[in-house]
Order: C-alpha cells, then sequence, then structure tokens
C-alpha cells in the first residue's frame, strides 16, 4: 500500500452511507489518506437527511454531491469499500475490498439515520486503526 492510502467509498446512489463514510474519514484523518466516493447509480443530490445527521456531529457534507464509480476511481484505491452496490463494482486483484453490510439511509427520517450513520464512524474508525492512520483531534 502506498504511504498514503486511498479509500473509496461506493453505494448504489452516492447520496448516503458512502458520503457519510468518506466524510469521517476525510475528518478524522485530514489529509493522511485519499478518501473517494461515487455510487453506481449515483443520486441528483445528497441525502439531505444524511447532511442533516452529520452536521449534527460536527462534521459537515452539504458541498458534496454524488460521482459516478469509474473503472479509474477504483485502479486508483488501495482500498474499496462497498455498502450494498452488489457487482456493480468493478474487481482488480491487488486491492482490498470490504463490504460494509449498513442500513440504507434514503427515505429515512433522522432517529432511523442516527445510528447508521454511528455505525459508519465506528467502522471508518476501525478502518484507521487497521491501516495505522491516527485519528486526528
Amino acid at each position: 500500500m502506498a504511504s498514503k492510502p486511498s479509500v473509496l467509498f461506493v453505494c448504489v446512489h452516492n447520496a448516503g452511507r458512502s458520503q457519510m463514510a468518506a466524510a469521517f474519514l476525510t475528518h478524522l484523518a485530514g489529509d493522511l489518506v485519499e478518501v473517494r466516493s461515487a455510487g453506481s447509480a449515483p443520486a441528483d443530490q445528497v441525502n439531505p437527511i444524511a447532511v442533516e445527521a452529520m452536521a449534527e456531529v460536527g462534521v459537515d457534507m452539504s458541498a458534496e454531491s454524488p460521482k459516478v464509480l469509474t473503472t479509474e476511481a477504483v485502479q486508483a484505491s488501495d482500498v474499496v469499500i462497498t455498502m450494498g452496490c452488489g457487482d456493480a463494482c468493478p474487481y482488480f486483484s491487488g486491492k482490498q475490498y470490504l463490504d460494509w453490510k449498513l442500513d440504507d439511509p434514503a427515505g429515512q427520517g433522522i432517529d432511523a439515520v442516527r445510528p447508521i450513520r454511528d455505525a459508519i464512524e465506528a467502522r471508518v474508525r476501525g478502518l484507521l486503526d487497521e491501516l495505522g492512520i491516527p485519528v486526528r483531534s
């Protein structure tokens, strides 16, 4: 793995789970990790409830927008984390692939999105520990 690892988070719409994971990783690791997120069928905008849930914990992702998953993004990443996108993500040998089973925040209210947010934060913290990257305070 490169001295600065690159992580790609992928979900179907790139509007909720993958955006929250990318925002947490950026928030917790700063510039020690290159962070990407994408979707196999990107939505028109990031889920506003996900944005609200992240703002509650001091992470601003209001300026983000869904991005389409590209082969180049996968090739440029050391770790690819999928979240319910099935077989839509291209596979390249030499990459670390993880599949995080998480509920989809789409169509959910804030009370349902908070536990998803908290589960994502815990997994991102675990990933940083696995990568040997210190959490930024």
